[in-house]
């Protein structure tokens, strides 16, 4: 069975950084995949694949890495247990469905990229309410609990929830001038980090050559809403990379550029360590 959560944990702690990686999970069981009706590269596009490898330097420069085995096609910890998909889970009320429920991309998808569909049947309710008691809710209490640990530790913890995005959803893109981003940093519009952390941060990527744009089109979803609390000093950063800067997307494997940009991506790692360490930039940006 996959497990629902992976800490790594740095040799010496010396950060109230957190970084996660709740996408990456890629342990398919075979119970999941008797059920699925699309091949396992069409399932796997929905992945932010490798993305904990290009994290995991993070506990060597001292800040935990919190991730899954779990794939983002069976259980999608960036939505809310309530976001059920009416159209794929029995016995599930049809009112007040948001917009991401209503295209498939519910807490348990029932589509993947181009909304093409996974399954070849309704799951039941037991079947969606099995995967959230036991995935769902462990991740998201061992991710509470890490970061008030973190907090109670440092003073304050940032959370840098770092995902990927398709090269198509930013492709010949103007925003704020930028072309192409290849980073977009989302903090909810200002609601969910103190905006000195946020400037600190893009500072870091910009510094690496990286061309950067916050919050749109991706602003932050549910990781950030439920666990980013800025007035007690519980910070959350989305980052968003553009796949085209690692990875073959259409084999779903590492690309020709992946070991440099693991190289790139550990330095920007060290540096936004280096930001919550006492007397580092963090400090200063909340005070």
């Amino acid at each position: 069975m996959p497990r629902a959560v992976r800490i790594i944990e740095p040799e010496a702690a010396a950060t109230g950084a957190v970084f996660g990686s709740p996408h990456s999970g890629r342990h398919y069981a075979a119970e999941f995949m008797a059920g699925v009706r699309i091949d396992p590269l069409t399932l796997r596009s929905s992945e932010d694949a490798y993305v904990d490898l290009l994290l995991a330097d993070a506990p060597r420069h001292g800040a935990p890495l919190i991730t899954t085995d779990v794939p983002r096609a069976f259980v999608d910890f960036n939505r809310a247990d309530t976001e059920l998909d009416p159209a794929l889970i029995q016995d599930v009320p049809r009112a007040g469905l948001n917009p991401r429920v209503g295209s498939g991309l519910g807490v348990i998808a029932r589509v993947v990229a181009g909304a093409r569909p996974i399954y070849g049947r309704r799951l039941t309710r037991h079947e969606a309410e099995t995967r959230l008691r036991n995935f769902w809710h462990p991740y998201h209490a061992t991710l509470a609990a890490l970061l008030e640990r973190q907090r109670q530790r440092f003073g304050q913890v940032v959370l840098f929830d770092v995902h990927s995005m398709p090269s198509e959803a930013v492709q010949g893109s103007l925003i704020r001038h930028i072309r192409r981003p290849e980073i977009i940093l989302g903090d909810r519009h200002g609601t969910t980090c103190d905006p000195g952390i946020m400037a600190e941060v893009e500072r870091v990527f910009r510094a690496a050559g990286l061309r950067v744009a916050r919050n749109a089109p991706f602003a932050g979803a549910y990781i950030l809403q439920r666990h980013g609390r800025p007035r007690v000093g519980v910070h959350a950063i989305q980052i968003e990379i553009d796949r085209a800067l690692y990875l073959d997307e259409r084999r779903v494997e590492p690309g020709a550029r992946f070991d440099d940009f693991k190289v790139l991506m550990s330095e920007i790692t060290a540096a936004l360590v280096g930001l919550g360490m006492t007397g580092g930039g963090l400090d200063m940006a909340a005070e």
